[in-house]
């Protein structure tokens, strides 16, 4: 009633000229809501709308003579809203996703018998990788100091992290965990079964062996991870291989380039990606003197397609979260081994290693030669292809969906209304 009698109170104006101004400032909010509601709404549309949209678009296609550059001047691109907001973990947040029931988590294996890596033709992850490994344990890679972010522990394991920001690519992450009541030897086998992975690693919901070298243990893997709900998920094409020390395990992953695997929208290809461990037995913090704990060093760094900003945040939001779910992970792996699961065929590649001694370590570490600097190089010209200046407006749009979610409300829906819309929006203007 008090809607209806504002209305009757305009309207009982002297003339049209004075109503005017007030009823446009009446209908202003009203339309402001109708707008948003029709812009949610359109962001969240039910699969049968899409449906019914990509059907109207393949019944209405102009004539033949048509120019290209005609058609998408003369009808709007669907495509740029077609995309649905898929759940999302890690390192954006603590939480498990939800894992759509029309993607199920996978793994398959190629033909190993006829897609056996030649080692004289392909060299995926080669004596390079271990030095610059090997340098970076010792921390003679010649980068930036490493700047302390987290030092945390539980009753089996404690944990700390150093990150440090080059002149030229993402930042750089550096780990220390250290497991209590475990061995090298199943901590190595737990980071390369990829099997198991998929069961505790909710972010994993594709895991394929592409190549394998049964001589060196080399392995060309593909994954497929979860990301958060403003972007798509992730396609990561991977050389790995390890090397044993005298029980000191050095395990390289690395992004590759794989032509054979062709490059989608979606999931989008991650180039620049690098997670390397080493790991080695350790004595227990128990202060009995055995060697029963296990310590792994680990390096990571990539680029997501994300800002770096934002990458940082998600970092710094969900790292302790994520450790503790590897923990977790390994002590459930530690009671599927001992239950007597047959080993995973990832899990029997992990045992294939190449042998290294610690004096030719310790010369790969007092060597000058250019092998990690290539690797550098190699870094450089992934981040030139990386666009700066024409995502300015992406970046700002996604940066302030940031800041307006965590001013307005702390609520998740809140949030994911905010960055839905904007990420809308991003994806529009770019499309124009």
């Amino acid at each position: 009633m008090d809607l209806v009698g504002a209305m009757l109170k305009i309207l009982q104006g002297p003339n049209l000229w004075n109503v005017l101004p007030d009823l446009m400032m009446f209908m202003l909010p009203l339309w402001t809501a109708v707008l948003f509601g029709v812009l949610v709404g359109w962001v969240w549309r039910p699969r049968w709308a899409n449906s019914a949209i990509n059907n109207l678009s393949t019944t209405c296609l102009p004539p033949k003579n048509y120019s290209s550059i005609d058609i998408v001047s003369s009808i709007p691109s669907f495509n740029s809203l077609k995309s649905q907001l898929p759940s999302c973990l890690f390192p954006f947040s603590d939480g498990s996703p939800e894992v759509s029931s029309s993607e199920p988590a996978s793994i398959s294996f190629s033909d190993t018998s006829s897609s056996k890596l030649d080692t004289d033709r392909k060299n995926f992850v080669g004596e390079g990788d271990l030095e610059h490994l090997s340098k970076l344990v010792e921390e003679k890679d010649g980068g930036p100091s490493w700047i302390v972010m987290m030092e945390k522990s539980t009753s089996n394991m404690s944990y700390q992290a150093w990150k440090r920001e080059p002149e030229i690519g993402p930042p750089q992450y550096r780990s220390r965990s250290v497991y209590e009541d475990t061995t090298p030897e199943l901590m190595r086998d737990f980071f390369w079964d990829d099997e198991f992975r998929l069961k505790w690693d909710d972010m994993l919901i594709e895991a394929e062996t592409l190549e394998e070298c049964q001589e060196n243990g080399t392995m060309v893997v593909k994954w497929v991870r979860k990301f958060p709900f403003f972007c798509s998920d992730r396609e990561y094409i991977i050389g790995r291989r390890i090397w044993d020390s005298e029980k000191t395990y050095y395990c390289v992953t690395k992004g590759v380039q794989y032509p054979s695997v062709p490059r989608r929208t979606k999931p989008r290809r991650v180039d620049l990606y690098y997670s390397s461990w080493m790991i080695r037995a350790v004595e227990s913090r128990k202060g009995d003197g055995e060697m029963s704990a296990c310590e792994v060093l680990l390096f990571h760094h990539e680029d997501m397609g994300i800002p770096w900003e934002i990458a940082k945040l998600g970092v710094r939001q969900g790292m302790w979260g994520a450790v503790k779910k590897i923990d977790r992970g390994l002590r459930w792996y530690q009671k599927h081994v001992s239950s007597g699961a047959p080993l995973s065929h990832c899990g029997y590649m992990a045992h294939i290693n190449s042998k290294v001694s610690e004096a030719h370590l310790r010369y790969l570490n007092n060597t000058t030669n250019d092998s990690s600097q290539e690797i550098e190089r190699c870094e450089e010209l992934v981040n030139d292809e990386k666009p700066s200046g024409k995502n300015l407006g992406k970046i700002l749009v996604v940066g302030g969906a940031i800041a307006l979610a965590c001013s307005v409300d702390r609520g998740l829906l809140t949030k994911a209304v905010i960055f839905g819309v904007a990420r809308r929006f991003a994806k529009m203007g770019r499309r124009l």
